[in-house]
């Protein structure tokens, strides 16, 4: 007797090269989108200010100090100080120390409230902006007070103001993301012709 012959539609095939290569590739735009991604996932934000969010200190402050969680990239820190009627105050360049962001005030704050507006980028890249206010209660303070003293909003020139400055942005990882999923596709596709008898250049064997 001779043994049953198998199904040849059945009969598992090894991959294609061209299959296996393309896998490969895919594996490899994967690897080196996730890689430089995956500090981002752990986002950067503001750990504590001075003066802090919401307070009424009793004299005009020299300085503005931010800290956040992540060290920032000093090329892409921008800080603003704006009143009550979206004027943007004289401040000094910020001066950047790992985490921290300070910068001087160079115009002599009345009685009022401001706004501090952010935008800056941590070192793996991910930009961060947000605006919180404080208020100046000098009781011995004689400048005008600021217009506009006890309103809370925030003032939208504020936030749009530091929105000019540069970073990097998620472009370019939609983009590999894009081309990683074309390249699978195209995997597939081979794998699945190169799986058809016949068609992948390779007779069938008895």
């Amino acid at each position: 007797m001779t043994a049953p012959t198998a199904d040849r539609s059945r009969r598992v095939r090894p991959l294609h090269p061209t299959a296996v290569r393309l896998g490969a590739a895919v594996l490899a735009v994967v690897v080196a989108l996730l890689i430089p991604a995956a500090p981002t996932w752990a986002h950067n934000s503001l750990k504590s200010s001075t003066p802090a969010r919401d307070a009424t200190v009793p004299s005009a402050p020299t300085e503005i100090v931010l800290e956040f969680l992540q060290r920032l990239d000093p090329t892409f820190t921008t800080i603003v100080l704006t009143d009550t009627a979206s004027r943007k105050l004289a401040t000094g360049e910020p001066v950047v120390t790992g985490a921290r962001s300070t910068v001087p005030v160079t115009d002599t704050l009345p009685n009022g409230r401001y706004t501090v507006a952010y935008r800056v980028v941590s070192t793996d890249g991910h930009p961060v902006q947000g605006s919180y206010p404080f208020t100046v209660a000098d009781p011995t303070s004689s400048a005008a007070p600021v217009a506009g003293v006890g309103t809370s909003a925030v003032t939208p020139s504020a936030i749009a103001a530091v929105k000019s400055g540069g970073g990097p942005g998620a472009g370019v990882l939609v983009a590999g993301a894009a081309l990683a999923v074309l390249v699978a596709v195209a995997a597939g596709l081979r794998w699945r012709r190169a799986a058809v008898p016949g068609r992948a250049g390779e007779p069938d064997q008895p």
